[in-house]
């Protein structure tokens, strides 16, 4: 009996050791914590009143669990997240206070790939990276109401000189607008190069969707004279001047991620030239449209279940 539990314990540490061995180097095909359990699937507490943001905001360090995006992009969390590096080759993570540089291993990946290709460009040395998620993901305290299950990154429009920015600096630091007659048309900081880098992360087959004023996509379609099926996932919003926003698919597996519906079909062109019509000529407003719904803040109970494990977890 003691050789049998022996034996049964040399093979447990044998195949322990291959599963460590044969793990890859690149974010996106390693968990944050290889070999932590997996975030539970059970239902949400309807009686936890708890303000989620309140929860998820405060909470500074990632989960100890298996990488895991949950629930939607706007109305979830992240287990297992990875953080970027403040600094790498072709990149700078900004605004450090926020501690909003974490997210799933395949935004990370992407971010970094999407840098290199931006390295490569005339007058950029690589990409400034604005909000990515919070080490859990969650409703902020302020800002985004999306970027809360690690798959969402904010791209600055500033084009990188340098790629030595002090802690400081990267507080003091701000990004470029891009727009003019209030995001109807580009301005004169809007380069050949932009284009081209957004040409880049919407072809990438992780990409589900980008956002950008709307004078900036009516501006890449009278430009684009080759493939423009890229074009479909540049989506026109408001805000989106000074970085644009770079939304992923949920990864393969990711059971418990809610995918967005993907853009309708052909280039956008059309709807956002209709964008621009309307910053130049707003229609009046509807005397008979019904007001807004007032809403309040997102409870945990509002949160997949598995959020809950999250927060609690290590």
């Amino acid at each position: 009996m003691v050789r049998t539990l022996v034996l049964i314990s040399a093979c447990l540490l044998a195949l322990a050791s291959c599963q460590r061995s044969s793990g890859t180097s690149t974010a996106s095909t390693q968990n944050a914590n290889p070999g932590a359990p997996e975030a539970s699937a059970a239902a949400a507490d309807p009686s936890d009143s708890r303000v989620a943001k309140d929860v998820f905001g405060y909470l500074s360090t990632a989960s100890v669990q298996t990488s895991e995006p949950i629930g939607g992009y706007s109305r979830g969390c992240q287990a297992g997240a990875v953080q970027l590096p403040e600094t790498g080759p072709t990149w700078q993570a900004m605004r450090l206070s926020r501690n909003r540089n974490w997210a799933q291993p395949i935004t990370v990946d992407f971010v970094q790939d999407l840098s290199r290709f931006a390295a490569s460009l005339p007058g950029w040395e690589g990409l400034y990276i604005g909000d990515m998620s919070q080490p859990r993901g969650g409703p902020m305290l302020s800002g985004h109401a999306s970027h809360q299950i690690g798959l969402d990154a904010d791209i600055w429009m500033l084009p990188p000189q340098r790629l030595d920015l002090s802690t400081d600096q990267r507080e003091q630091i701000s990004s470029i607008s891009m727009q003019r007659a209030e995001g109807a048309y580009t301005n004169d900081r809007w380069t050949a190069q932009h284009m081209a880098l957004l040409r880049q992360a919407a072809s990438d087959p992780r990409v589900a969707r980008i956002f950008v004023f709307a004078g900036a996509k009516v501006a890449m379609c009278n430009a684009e004279t080759g493939d423009r099926e890229w074009l479909s996932k540049i989506r026109p919003w408001w805000g989106h001047h000074y970085h644009f926003h770079v939304r992923l698919n949920c990864p393969p597996g990711a059971a418990g991620c809610e995918d967005q519906a993907p853009p309708p079909p052909g280039d956008g062109c059309a709807e956002a030239q209709e964008w621009v019509d309307n910053i130049l000529n707003p229609p009046p407003p509807d005397p008979n449209a019904d007001p807004a719904p007032a809403r309040g803040p997102v409870t945990m109970a509002q949160l997949p279940g598995a959020c809950q494990d999250v927060a609690r977890s290590n």
